[in-house]
């Protein structure tokens, strides 16, 4: 998130030649191929995290990358997956807001935004940096969503 994605791929290839069934560096691995723009590779190594380490933010991350690849359908499926997993367990709503930003579904992202502020998800401690909502920092309710979470204003 700080544009240190070149460090970022590379640390998470110096921890996955000491474990490489580490899921958590794959999926790091992923989103910082992602960040640059590396779609076919953020998305084979999220597949890969998806594999290796359970739970709702790997599959989050796999939709990001689909969305930012320009796959909308296989966004979508990523979508209903965790519409699903959200039955059996917690899925943070701002990880759906990141893929309907990507996806650039403006009334969906601020939904998921909203979900994500209300239920005090813990990731939306990024939103000021998070570059996913880079387009969406002008929208009145944007701004609305920073200044109710205490955030400096954006000049």
């Amino acid at each position: 998130m700080s544009d240190r994605s070149d460090q970022a791929v590379e640390q998470s290839q110096k921890t996955l030649e000491l474990d490489p069934n580490s899921g958590s560096a794959w999926g790091f691995l992923g989103c910082a191929q992602s960040f640059k723009l590396r779609h076919e590779d953020a998305i084979a190594s999220l597949r890969k995290a998806c594999d290796l380490w359970p739970g709702s933010s790997p599959i989050a991350w796999l939709g990001l990358a689909y969305a930012a690849a320009g796959y909308r359908d296989e966004a979508h499926k990523v979508l209903r997956q965790l519409e699903e997993l959200s039955k059996q367990r917690y899925v943070t709503p701002y990880g759906r807001a990141r893929i309907y930003a990507s996806l650039g579904e403006t009334d969906e992202t601020f939904k998921w935004l909203e979900t994500a502020y209300q239920q005090r998800a813990n990731w939306m401690v990024l939103l000021k940096v998070d570059p996913c909502f880079d387009n969406f920092r002008s929208d009145p309710r944007f701004q609305d969503l920073m200044r109710r979470m205490n955030f400096p204003e954006q000049p």
